[in-house]
């Protein structure tokens, strides 16, 4: 690794907190851009160099009495006393979604003898909550609570009714520097498949694997070009996710994938030597490149880092096999989905197969080595964010010890809030969430249920659209303040335009698709049609807050199967009548997503919704955006759109409240003119 690459960005820095001196007013604090952490409001709301109560030389209203509170509603939270009858209980705890890991870490009652309570104030402003009780270790509804929903597990969770308290509310802090991730397109850049920009650095193939497992010569020089020539800006990506660019195995042969092919480490994830890039993919220099290319566009990166395991050749393991979970576990063979099980306390010790070492990170030393080694990397390279691989794998304190170390010498330094998203593959919202915690834990994760509701109800149409309006209705703000990522498509799944066809090749959403990953592959489809419902798709996840995510090729609808027929070369030329569509789909949905605080920020309300329509309303001050979906193959009248004129953003036509009628397939985003 080289020397730290804090000295250029705290130029950069220190030009931006001047300005923001400068600059800022009431209405980007309260709307916008709150102002960083450190920094102080006056009573008039801009940024300067008195705090609340401290004495103003300048006179004014700098001094006494400290002013209420300013944030805007996504900040702002709410006390709640909650209250059962004493029956003579031994103990009551609270659980739900009040707060980030509150399915995990609950809120004990005290009684009185008459009543039992718990006062909790960080209910998020109004946001409904879902909650339950756990009455002498039996999880139940609330009783004295009549307002329920189906938990999806055969119960009910209780509903809280989303709370304001204009007299009350406490901020929760905001988030560190000038960039809110709220308002982040991430592209994931599958590096090796993406752009060959120097063949010099391709290699040989690895003997023994074949060619759609094996390095196919993209680079990071390929990446640096396609920003050079626009192709993000052109999309309206500010966010890229690479590939973990680590030295990777290259063995013959190197190991069997989920399947029985060999497999070369093109895809980054069988790493060797955790100090140094690979070289495939090109020099350290070059990946400096890549990144200050990108930082010199306002364009992010985030770096996949994978923590879990390393290669078996890895040094690392080989002088510290202490630091690692043994293979052989009291005589099982602990391999995840053989004698191990994949969750659970197996989870986090067993291998992922016999050639990758399972970190043990109960051990101090081996804990310390990894997350110093993600830190140096940060360091090194600049970075803005990670993506953290196999999330549900490791213990906790991993976790932990990074976002602490984060905090106090990468976030210090730079005066930007570092982003961290984490994978965790599983349709379970309460395991997702008890990984997010932007203080201590994750930022955010990849929204797997959110992708199984609309890969249901859009693509594979085996669910209506009241089915995804009802998981809507249960997802808004059950993350509390976390910044998840929205998604379709992505490296671990078949290629989207498949589950959108006339006849969906795959009828379940959590299908791998791996019988067509190695013959009889997918070409790309005919006609219109599927490209259609994919845009659709794309519409809900740039018109609801969150991070989306495009998957490299997704935009155009790059066809493949399972792993790794998932991960063909992109496609650069040629482009089909459908495949233009949605290139062009998401460029727009990309301006319109950046014009609309409320479609990043807003507030979630359903105007409509039957088995092909849905049609809600996102609200934050001062902006109001009204967004219909139709997944039907005709024309449908969504209909309770408010009476007012109304301009489509996606093609401009006028529409005037009441009924309106959405294309085919397609979707409309109606703002005001």
């Amino acid at each position: 690794m080289t020397a730290s690459r804090f000295a250029w960005r705290l130029v950069a820095v220190a030009s931006t907190l001047a300005l923001a001196g400068a600059c800022a007013d009431t209405n980007n604090f309260v709307n916008e851009n709150p102002p960083p952490v450190g920094a102080v409001v006056g009573a008039g709301g801009s940024v300067g160099s008195y705090g609340y109560g401290a004495s103003n030389p300048q006179g004014g209203a700098g001094g006494g009495e400290p002013p209420p509170p300013m944030c805007a509603d996504e900040f702002k939270q709410c006390p709640h006393t909650f209250t059962i009858p004493d029956n003579g209980e031994m103990t009551v705890e609270l659980r739900g979604n009040f707060a980030p890991d509150g399915w995990d870490v609950g809120a004990d009652f005290t009684t009185d003898g008459t009543e039992w309570s718990v006062t909790v104030d960080t209910i998020p402003w109004d946001t409904q909550v879902e909650y339950k009780l756990i009455i002498d270790g039996v999880w139940q509804p609330d009783p004295t609570n009549p307002n329920q929903v189906d938990d999806g597990f055969g119960g009910f969770n209780s509903l809280l009714a989303p709370l304001t308290c204009p007299d009350d509310f406490t901020c929760a802090p905001p988030l560190l520097g000038d960039f809110d991730w709220r308002d982040a397109v991430l592209y994931f850049v599958f590096v090796d498949r993406f752009f060959d920009g120097n063949p010099g650095n391709n290699g040989s193939p690895v003997p023994g694997v074949a060619p759609p497992a094996n390095y196919q010569g993209g680079d990071f020089v390929g990446v640096t070009q396609k920003l050079q020539e626009g192709y993000f800006t052109d999309l309206g990506i500010n966010a890229l996710w690479i590939t973990v660019p680590f030295e990777n195995t290259n063995s013959a042969g190197a190991g069997i994938g989920g399947d029985t092919n060999n497999y070369s480490a093109y895809h980054g994830y069988w790493p060797t030597d955790l100090n140094s890039v690979e070289s495939r993919f090109g020099t350290q220099q070059e990946l400096q490149d890549l990144i200050d290319e990108a930082h010199s566009r306002d364009i992010k990166v985030i770096v996949d880092y994978a923590m879990n395991h390393v290669h078996i050749e890895s040094q690392v393991y080989q002088q510290n096999p202490g630091w690692f979970w043994p293979l052989n576990d009291n005589g099982k063979y602990c391999v995840c989905g053989a004698d191990c099980a994949w969750d659970g306390a197996d989870g986090r010790k067993c291998w992922f197969t016999d050639y990758l070492p399972d970190f043990n990170f109960n051990v101090q030393a081996a804990r310390d080595y990894s997350v110093g080694n993600a830190i140096q990397w940060i360091k090194d390279l600049g970075i803005d964010g990670y993506r953290l691989d196999a999330v549900k794998h490791i213990e906790d304190s991993w976790l932990l010890d990074l976002r602490s170390r984060v905090k106090s010498e990468i976030e210090t330094e730079t005066q930007q809030h570092f982003y961290m998203v984490g994978e965790t593959f599983t349709g379970d919202k309460g395991v997702i969430a008890s990984y997010v915690d932007p203080n201590t834990k994750l930022d955010g994760q990849f929204d797997f249920p959110m992708r199984n509701a609309i890969v249901n109800s859009v693509l594979i149409r085996n669910a209506p659209m009241t089915d995804l309006e009802n998981f809507l209705a249960g997802n808004d703000g059950y993350y509390g303040s976390g910044i998840m990522s929205t998604f379709v498509g992505n490296h671990d799944v078949p290629r989207p335009i498949h589950f959108a066809l006339d006849t969906p090749l795959w009828a379940d959403a959590w299908a791998d698709g791996k019988e067509r990953a190695w013959q009889n592959q997918p070409g790309l489809p005919s006609g219109t049609s599927a490209f259609e419902r994919l845009a659709t798709s794309f519409t809900i996840l740039y018109t609801l807050p969150g991070v989306p995510l495009v998957y490299y090729g997704d935009e155009i609808g790059l066809p493949g199967a399972g792993d790794p027929d998932n991960r063909r070369f992109m496609q650069w030329s040629g482009y089909s009548a459908g495949q233009t569509l949605l290139r062009d789909h998401l460029s727009v949905l990309a301006q319109i997503r950046a014009d609309h605080p409320a479609l990043r920020r807003g507030t979630r309300s359903t105007l409509s919704v039957n088995a092909d329509t849905l049609a809600y309303r996102m609200s934050t001050n001062g902006d109001e955006v009204v967004v219909l979906l139709n997944r039907g193959d005709s024309a449908q009248s969504v209909a309770n759109i408010p009476n007012q004129a109304w301009v489509d953003a996606l093609d401009g036509s006028n529409h005037n409240g009441g009924s309106v009628n959405v294309p085919a397939r397609g979707s409309r985003i109606l703002v005001s003119p």
